[in-house]
């Protein structure tokens, strides 16, 4: 399995267009300190094959600056795009619109999503005279068999009833935010990728427990982040994102675990995007790393 990291940036990406807070400032400054809206590309045993963690705003750029997810040499165009989509919200799925080039494209999501996307954003009646999209349902754990995707076993943990804003008014359900859990049928391996975690689960420590690659929600590094920086009167758990820092946070649930941690979708008031942050420095001090983009993981 190879995961190939293609942003790390919460909605908005880093610099956020309309903000001047230090970490946006900082990136304006040091270009190599800029990150694209948070997504993988995940390949099998096939290197050619392969399909999207969730379809950001950037992935054009993400696709393009990947050689290896550019077309085969002798294929005029890409004919198939398969996406796996953890939630609903347009910082993860606006990138489908900008996908429509595709001959076809795959997305596999949870009921709740893919109502959100058809009912409201009516995805399928805007691609349709460009591509053929085809939606598949994404399996929940342990209720039923996995989705084989480019040559891996792909399902769903159930996170959170937190539905976009555009879709407030719909019913809750559990699966409207999930975990990806991946496993490679050949080799065993397991990686779980969470950007979005709204509240810590028997069953979310259970699975990484067991898994060899933890990718993570790291939007704020403490609770109260967005009120201190201005842009939100709602803590970082009342906005759907666990914190890193603090007693309820997820730094002191994942020390000590055995799986190789890392942290993404961070937000642009996040001091943890910025490399030289001494607040890695403790991260660290736990066996956590923060990912960056266009990393690439091979398990």
């Amino acid at each position: 399995m190879l995961l190939r990291i293609l942003g790390t940036a919460a909605g908005g990406g880093l610099p956020q267009w309309n903000c001047a807070c230090p970490g946006c400032a900082g990136a304006r400054q040091a270009p190599s300190r800029r990150r694209l809206h948070d997504g993988l590309a995940v390949h099998g045993t096939d290197p050619h094959t392969w399909f999207l963690a969730n379809a950001t705003p950037d992935v054009a750029e993400q696709l393009e600056s990947h050689p290896g997810l550019r077309p085969d040499t002798g294929q005029e165009r890409t004919p198939v795009v398969r996406v796996v989509l953890t939630d609903a919200e347009l910082d993860h799925t606006l990138g489908l619109l900008r996908l429509r080039e595709a001959s076809r494209i795959d997305v596999w999501c949870t009921s709740p999503v893919r109502l959100a996307l058809t009912a409201r954003l009516h995805l399928t009646d805007i691609l349709s005279p460009y591509t053929t999209l085809t939606w598949h349902d994404l399996p929940i754990a342990g209720a039923g068999r996995p989705a084989g995707i480019a040559g891996l076993d792909v399902s769903a943990l159930p996170l959170s009833p937190k539905r976009p804003r555009y879709a407030a008014d719909e019913p809750a359900h559990p699966a409207w935010s999930v975990a990806l859990l991946l496993r490679d049928p050949v080799t065993g391996a397991r990686a779980l990728y969470a950007p979005a975690l709204a509240a810590w689960s028997d069953a979310l420590g259970s699975e990484i427990a067991r898994t060899d690659r933890v990718l993570i929600d790291g939007t704020f590094l403490d609770e109260d982040e967005p009120r201190r920086t201005g842009i939100s009167r709602r803590t970082a758990s009342a906005m759907g994102h666990l914190p890193v820092d603090g007693p309820e946070g997820t730094a002191l649930r994942l020390q000590g675990t055995a799986a190789q941690v890392y942290y993404t979708h961070l937000n642009n008031t996040n001091p943890l995007a910025d490399p030289g942050a001494p607040e890695r420095e403790r991260l660290a001090g736990l066996g956590l790393r923060v990912a960056e983009d266009r990393m690439v993981m091979s398990l």
